[in-house]
């Protein structure tokens, strides 16, 4: 069993969607595969969250949210706010480790950036520790965007993440524009040198908006899990500016 926690760099950078591409590759590949959403914020009882729309583009799967709040807040403001008590890291860890338990991979996706608390003083970081105490392997995907201060952005993300020990599987561009600029194209390029991990990939901007038949099978094509991806040449601008999915 493996756990995979997918991270932003912000918030609203594609990890959603990203997290229900990397659902529909692994299941293509005869993995049983879990989807964990710690904290949801933002939706209110009834309404489809996050965990919803990753079942929705990636098709039915085991896929479990931690605790819902209804302000669109931090995690632990929202908690504040709606006058509740958020799970504590115990309590985190372990919805984690039970769907472990059953499944080859856990996606765990996360909200914001990886030191926004989702527990009780908890953030990602810690809710990994303790998993990794307990057994399975667990390893990271950073979501990241196209444009300007995404170098920096992604830089101190996976800096924190490898401050605690842990391995960075990659970094996955959440949204790739239609018609990518200078700023764009040279980011994609310079990604991995910068930071130092490599870029598994990118998905198109409006993936979602994709029936989810057409998600499934362009979602292959967005993102290469098992081999670091070749370096594009440069003469001007990178040598793929089709972006991903294009």
């Amino acid at each position: 069993m493996t756990v995979c926690f997918v991270t932003g760099t912000d918030t609203g950078v594609g990890k959603t969607v990203v997290t229900a591409a990397l659902a529909v590759i692994l299941r293509a590949r005869r993995n049983n595969v879990a989807v964990i959403k710690p904290a949801q914020t933002g939706v209110r009882p009834g309404e489809p969250g996050d965990i919803d729309e990753v079942r929705r583009l990636a098709g039915p799967l085991d896929a479990r949210e931690g605790i819902r709040l209804p302000d669109p807040l931090a995690p632990d403001r929202a908690a504040l706010v709606a006058g509740v008590e958020l799970p504590g890291l115990r309590d985190q860890a372990g919805l984690i480790l039970d769907a472990a338990a059953s499944h080859d991979t856990v996606l765990v996706e996360g909200a914001g950036g990886v030191t926004v608390h989702l527990g009780q003083a908890c953030t990602l970081l810690d809710i990994a520790g303790q998993v990794r105490q307990a057994g399975p392997p667990a390893t990271w995907i950073v979501v990241a965007r196209a444009g300007l201060g995404t170098l920096n952005h992604a830089t101190l993300t996976v800096r924190a993440i490898q401050h605690r020990g842990f391995t960075v599987h990659g970094i996955i561009i959440g949204s790739w524009p239609a018609e990518p600029g200078p700023a764009e194209l040279y980011n994609r390029h310079d990604l991995a040198s910068h930071v130092g991990v490599p870029v598994l990939g990118a998905v198109p901007e409006g993936a979602a908006a994709l029936p989810p038949p057409d998600f499934q099978a362009r979602a292959p094509g967005w993102i290469q899990t098992d081999s670091r991806p070749a370096e594009p040449a440069v003469r001007g601008y990178p040598a793929d500016q089709r972006g991903g999915g294009h």
